[in-house]
């Protein structure tokens, strides 16, 4: 009679090293595309903020006989709760510049605004540093 071996329960120790080799792999695919997601929707995030200051903006002018403020920060608390952060920074990095000295003025309108993410929180999803931008007359400026 030939003597019967039993088998232990569990898994031996290939086994056990191809599912963590499997495991590891996939992780390796699907974390960029989780942290790329994230950083696309802080940016899109940060568009909409935006808008909403050229919305402020926009209101606090027709309030003021078509006068644009000479700073955001009069856009509180009337018009906006708070000046919003941008969302990959966590603080705010909205810069406004007003008047004809403003980029993308080059009519030289003295009643003019222009506001944009100042630095480089976007650069995980290809945006420039400075960007996304808005003004009075173009609204949105993506590049």
């Amino acid at each position: 009679m030939l003597s019967q071996k039993r088998r232990r329960g569990g898994f031996t120790l290939i086994e056990l090293m191809i599912v963590i080799a499997i495991i590891a792999i996939l992780a390796a695919i699907l974390v960029p595309n989780f942290i790329r997601a994230r950083a696309q929707g802080q940016l899109t995030a940060c568009k909409s903020n935006l808008k909403n200051i050229g919305t402020a903006m926009e209101m606090y002018s027709t309030d003021w006989s078509g006068k644009y403020p000479s700073t955001s920060d009069v856009l509180t608390p009337n018009y906006l709760k708070v000046i919003p952060e941008c969302p990959a920074a966590g603080s705010v990095t909205y810069a406004a510049t007003f008047g004809t000295s403003a980029a993308y003025n080059s009519n030289g309108f003295q009643d003019y605004y222009f506001i944009e993410c100042a630095g480089s929180n976007h650069t995980s999803v290809s945006v420039p540093n400075g960007y996304p931008q808005y003004d009075g007359i173009q609204g949105l400026i993506e590049r």
